[in-house]
C-alpha cells in the first residue's frame, strides 16, 4: 500500500503510474462477521455495542468486473447503515449479500464470511474494468451508494426504480470502510477540489439522500418561501437539508435537542430553531398511545416562528417517535416526506389529518446517479459544506459507529483509511480560502 499511498501524494504521478503500479493481494477492512450475527440476541437496540461486532481485518482484492473499478480510499465516513450492520438490525446484512451472490457468476463474490462495510469514500481510481471510458487510473473521485444493474426496463427513468437496486457497502459488499473499495464506475464523481480526503469523503450518501427527499421533483419538490420542518437539523441528514433550504430560499424550521445543537443550526444561517427537549415535547403517552395535544402543542410553536403559517414540507427520518407528530403539522395539501426510521419502522398517525386535508406522504430513498451528482456538484461549487465533526482512524471505525448510535456526534463522522492525517488532498487553496468557516463549522462548535 506504501508505494499506491506515495504516488497519490506526488504531485508527479501521470496515469500511466497509476496503471503501472502493482495492486495489492490484500488490504485492511473494516467487516463485520457472518458468524457473529446473534451475539446481540436478546440486548435493547441501545445496548448492542458496534465496538464489539465491528473487526479491522485483512482481506483479498476482489476480482474487478465489467464497468467496475477499484479505487484506493483515502477517507471515508460513518452512516447509519454502517450502524445498522454492525447491531445486525433489523437483520442481518449477510442475507443481501446471499441474494446479491445467487443474481449471476461475477456477483458471487459478494456472499462470503464477512461484510466489508461502508458506504462513502473519497480517493483515487487504481483500475477499471473492461467497459469504463468516462474514468481513468489516477482520477480523484468520491462515490455515491447507488448499485444497479439496469437491465430492467423500469430502473431507466429512475435508476432508484431498478429491481436490482442495492446500497453499496450496505446491500454489497467491499464499501468504502477500508483502504481499497470496489464500486461500479457510475458511481464515481469528481472530488471537490477543495476539499481534504476526510471532507470530501463526508457528504456523500447524507447530501445526496437530503437532495432527492428534498430539492428533488422524486421527493418534496421544495421552492422559494416553503416552510421546511427539519427534524434532526445538525445531524447527518438534517445538517444538509437546512443548508438546501437556506440555499434554495426556503424557511427552515429547525428541531434539535440540545442548546448546542441549536447553535450549530444558527452558524448555518437558521433562525427559526426548536429545542424539543427544553420544550418537553412528548408525542407518546406511553408505548402504545400518541399524545395529540402534544401535537398541537408543537404546531403553535411552529406558528410562533413562522408568522402564523403551518409548515409546506416536514423533512422525515426519525420515524415511529415523531411521525404522528409531523403528519398532524403539515398544511393543508402540504407534504411529508420520508427515509429511514431511526427511532422506529412502524408508523402510527391520523389519517383523519391526512385524507381530509389533502396531505401527501412521499417515500424516499437515497437517490439516482443525477441527483447525487447535482449534489456533489454543490459541494464542488461551495454552494453545500461538509458537516464533518470529528475524524477517527480506521482502527477505531467501532467507536465512531458507536458514537452515531448513541447520537453522540454533531453532522458527520469521518474515517481515515489511507490518508496518514487530517488536511491533506487539497488541490485548490484559494477556493478552500473563500468558504474555510463554513468547512469548519462543525469542528468548530
Amino acid at each position: 500500500m506504501k508505494e499506491i499511498l506515495d504516488a497519490i501524494q506526488s504531485p508527479d504521478s501521470t496515469p500511466a503510474d497509476f496503471a503501472a503500479l502493482p495492486l495489492p493481494e490484500s488490504y485492511r477492512a473494516i467487516t463485520v462477521h457472518k458468524d457473529e450475527t446473534e451475539m446481540f440476541a436478546g440486548l435493547p437496540t441501545r445496548d448492542k455495542d458496534p465496538r464489539k461486532s465491528i473487526h479491522l481485518d485483512r482481506v483479498p482484492v476482489p476480482e474487478l468486473g465489467p464497468g467496475e473499478a477499484l479505487v484506493a480510499v483515502m477517507a471515508s465516513s460513518v452512516n447509519y447503515n454502517s450502524v445498522w450492520t454492525s447491531i445486525f438490525e433489523p437483520l442481518s446484512t449477510f442475507g443481501f449479500l446471499e441474494r446479491y451472490g445467487r443474481l449471476s457468476e461475477l456477483t458471487k463474490r459478494h456472499d462470503l464470511p464477512y461484510h466489508v462495510i461502508g458506504s462513502d469514500l473519497a480517493g483515487v481510481v487504481l483500475r477499471t474494468g473492461p467497459g469504463v471510458n468516462a474514468w481513468r487510473p489516477g482520477d480523484e473521485v468520491v462515490a455515491h451508494c447507488l448499485s444497479v444493474e439496469l437491465e430492467s426496463s423500469d430502473g431507466h427513468n429512475d435508476t432508484m426504480l431498478d429491481p436490482e437496486q442495492r446500497i453499496w457497502g450496505f446491500e454489497t459488499n467491499f464499501g468504502g470502510l477500508a483502504e481499497i473499495a470496489l464500486v461500479k464506475s457510475n458511481q464515481l464523481m469528481p472530488k471537490p477540489d477543495h476539499l481534504s480526503w476526510e471532507e470530501a469523503a463526508a457528504p456523500g450518501l447524507v447530501n445526496s439522500t437530503a437532495y432527492r427527499q428534498l430539492v428533488s421533483r422524486n421527493g418534496a419538490g421544495m421552492k422559494q418561501g416553503d416552510n421546511v420542518l427539519i427534524w434532526g437539523a445538525s445531524g447527518g441528514l438534517g445538517s444538509y437539508a437546512t443548508q438546501f433550504a437556506l440555499a434554495g430560499g426556503a424557511n427552515p424550521i429547525c428541531v434539535v435537542s440540545s442548546p448546542q445543537k441549536a447553535e450549530i443550526c444558527r452558524a448555518m444561517g437558521a433562525e427559526a430553531i426548536i429545542d424539543r427537549t427544553a420544550e418537553d415535547y412528548k408525542f407518546w403517552k406511553d408505548e402504545h398511545n400518541q399524545d395529540p395535544r402534544e401535537w398541537k402543542r408543537f404546531g403553535k410553536r411552529i406558528r410562533e416562528l413562522t408568522g402564523g403559517e403551518d409548515v409546506d414540507i416536514v423533512f422525515e427520518h426519525p420515524g415511529r417517535e415523531t411521525f404522528g407528530a409531523s403528519v398532524y403539522v403539515t398544511r393543508k395539501g402540504g407534504t411529508v416526506v420520508t427515509c429511514a426510521s431511526t427511532s422506529g419502522y412502524m408508523h402510527q398517525y391520523d389519517n383523519r389529518y391526512l385524507w381530509m386535508s389533502l396531505k401527501r406522504i412521499i417515500g424516499s430513498h437515497f437517490a439516482n446517479y443525477r441527483e447525487a451528482w447535482e449534489a456533489n456538484r454543490l459541494i464542488a461549487k461551495g454552494k453545500i459544506h461538509p458537516t464533518l465533526s470529528k475524524v477517527y482512524s480506521l482502527e477505531d471505525t467501532g467507536q465512531a459507529a458507536y458514537d452515531v448510535h448513541r447520537n453522540l456526534h454533531q453532522g458527520k463522522v469521518g474515517v481515515l483509511c489511507l490518508a496518514p492525517e487530517e488536511g491533506l488532498g487539497v488541490r485548490d487553496a484559494e477556493k478552500r480560502a473563500q468558504h474555510i468557516d463554513a468547512i469548519n463549522r462543525f469542528r468548530n462548535v
